[in-house]
């Protein structure tokens, strides 16, 4: 089920900035002012289970990607099948995701920001027009801004947000004339975009 209540609830329930909110994360953060997890009235007492780590770990990063329970299991379980190292598979799935990349662009700040760009239909990959947000990208695919939008004053903040914060992965090569970015190789674990253990998740479905 989507979430659609205070996103500053879920960073204080993780204790993490999950930057849900984009660049006001930055400068305003209720987390900061809340420490304390919603509902508590004092901090934990006791070492957490092992269970209960593998749990805020999972929904750590299943809500900075702002996935379901159920597509992001599958993902999982995709990621247990491939050859190489299911954590690292998991992740680089999940970086690589469009709305993923378009927010690592510079096009937007958050990723609900990016996934309203790629639903609204401003994103081509290749030249061809994507509306799916969860649409998987290759090394050496483009992904570009519709022309006619690239005068929007959100996207241009946007950008200027980018590169003041200088955060862009080096994994891609972005070109500010046409408003593209070119994904030239895979990226590495220490270019992904994800603060989580990623094999604590990976023991969490395994049980």
């Amino acid at each position: 089920m989507r979430y659609t209540g205070a996103v500053c609830k879920l960073c204080r329930r993780e204790q993490n900035k999950l930057f849900l909110k984009g660049d006001k994360c930055q400068v305003k953060c209720t987390l900061d002012k809340r420490p304390m997890p919603p509902g508590a009235a004092r901090p934990q007492r006791g070492k957490p289970s092992a269970f209960s780590v593998r749990l805020r770990e999972k929904q750590k990063l299943r809500r900075l990607v702002s996935m379901a329970e159920k597509p992001f299991e599958r993902m999982v379980t995709q990621a247990s099948q491939s050859p190489e190292a299911s954590g690292d598979h998991l992740l680089r799935a999940l970086e690589l995701r469009l709305d993923n990349v378009v927010r690592r662009m510079g096009l937007a700040t958050s990723l609900k920001q990016a996934r309203q760009l790629v639903r609204h239909g401003h994103i081509k990959v290749g030249g061809k027009r994507i509306g799916i947000p969860s649409y998987g990208i290759q090394a050496g695919d483009v992904i570009s801004l519709e022309p006619k939008y690239r005068g929007n004053v959100g996207i241009k903040l946007s950008l200027e947000t980018a590169k003041r914060l200088n955060q862009r992965p080096s994994y891609m090569t972005f070109d500010e004339a046409e408003f593209a970015a070119k994904i030239v190789r895979l990226p590495e674990r220490a270019e992904m975009s994800f603060p989580v253990n990623e094999q604590l998740i990976i023991e969490y479905y395994s049980k």
